[in-house]
């Protein structure tokens, strides 16, 4: 089976314990240190076994075989893609079954992130989730107020728009945001409104 690698975290003798983000799951997993192990790493898409070991009480993690992108080795691209794809890891620790649109969303990310400004296909991607987990307010509804915002608009975690007098955050503009929540689209945004907006979604999602 295929999988993003969302997590891992060393324990005894340089095992690993691994979560891995397949097409209708969320796996934890457990990967024995060896010479003859492939390396894994954050973000790789790997092909993999689960097999059940009586040395863990987990299934564990064997026949890896990392499924590369051209873009792995770009180092300023795989940074941003370990800082998106560990969101995912934190959204859906507490889950084990899932539908497949979570698997199939970083997969079309990663198939366009070597394209364009990777922040801004992180963006698009996200607007989506939100959309697809009834959590996007297109109706831009102040969360702090509770009245409609009619001009520009601030944003908080989790996209939440609000007034700017009622979060004392620098608003953006509306047109950009509204590009972003209904068209998916970043087009209208500069490059230092995308670094806002990614730093707004690096607090969680």
């Amino acid at each position: 089976m295929q999988g993003y690698i969302i997590n891992f975290n060393r324990v005894k003798d340089e095992d690993l314990i691994v979560t891995v983000l397949a097409k209708k799951s969320v796996m934890t997993l457990y990967r024995f240190y060896g010479a003859r192990h492939s390396h894994i790493n954050l973000g790789y898409k790997i092909d993999f076994e689960a097999k059940l070991s009586i040395k863990s009480t987990i299934p564990q993690l064997s026949g890896v075989l990392h499924l590369a992108s051209k873009w792995n080795i770009d180092y300023e691209r795989m940074f941003i893609w370990q800082a998106y794809v560990k969101l995912f890891y934190l959204h859906l620790k507490d889950v084990n079954d899932i539908h497949s649109f979570y698997f199939e969303l970083l997969d079309e990310c990663s198939k366009i992130w070597h394209l364009q400004n990777p922040k801004r296909v992180a963006l698009e991607a996200y607007a989506k989730l939100l959309e697809y987990e009834g959590r996007l307010h297109k109706q831009f509804v102040c969360f702090n107020c509770e009245q409609q915002i009619d001009e520009d608009l601030a944003l908080i975690r989790g996209f939440m728009p609000a007034h700017e007098k009622c979060v004392w955050v620098k608003p953006f503009k509306r047109m950009e945001i509204e590009n972003l929540f209904i068209k998916k689209s970043t087009m209208f945004m500069s490059d230092e409104d995308i670094d806002r907006v990614w730093k707004i979604m690096l607090e969680g999602f």
